[in-house]
């Protein structure tokens, strides 16, 4: 028995019907694992719209050496989001590529020859005071770091962040929960 809820002329009714289904979730074959590291691919296809909004704007040109976690893409918009390097290496092109995504469409991609080390960029200074700090410094610091929503649109954390200028933000609400059978990655990251 499956159930839909409406509302008629302000009253909710439950109406109840046959069929629906219910996927077993499967989960149980991967969350009671460790995590797993993948070998290091030769090349890294890295699209600068991985969001929605704008996408971002390549920072780096053809034969510059990046290191993992190093800015590929800056923000270029307000709805936009930053993009890094997954592994170091040398950037061998900047290009249309195709890209997973259910248009079929290609999209422009930082292409990255990694070198094998798996060695990071310098990263930005820590904020360890940062409850002092003023909202938008830290605002700025997440638009910054790429951070987005894991929902299907991506949308940027930054512009989630900012509350308006009546508004102080007080509490911070981290979905981890994993509808989609088999999938558990969430979960272990949690655990770990």
């Amino acid at each position: 028995m499956t159930s839909l809820v409406t509302t008629l002329h302000g009253k909710r009714r439950i109406w109840s019907f046959h069929g629906g289904i219910h996927v077993p979730d499967e989960k149980a074959l991967s969350n009671r694992r460790p995590i797993a590291a993948i070998a290091l691919p030769p090349r890294l296809v890295i699209p600068l719209g991985q969001h929605i909004g704008a996408p971002a704007r390549a920072c780096v040109q053809v034969g510059d050496r990046v290191g993992k976690g190093q800015m590929i893409g800056e923000p270029d918009g307000y709805v936009s989001a930053a993009v890094h390097a997954s592994s170091s290496g040398t950037v061998v092109a900047i290009h249309e590529h195709p890209v997973a995504h259910p248009s079929g469409l290609s999209a422009l991609c930082v292409v990255i020859e990694t070198d094998g080390e798996d060695a990071w960029a310098p990263l930005p200074e820590p904020l360890p005071h940062f409850e002092g700090l003023d909202p938008s410094v830290l605002r700025e610091r997440v638009r910054w770091a790429g951070v987005v929503g894991l929902g299907g649109a991506s949308f940027p954390t930054s512009v989630k962040l900012n509350p308006g200028p009546e508004r102080i933000l007080k509490t911070l609400i981290i979905n981890g929960a994993e509808c989609e059978p088999y999938i558990s990655c969430d979960d272990r990251l949690m655990r770990e």
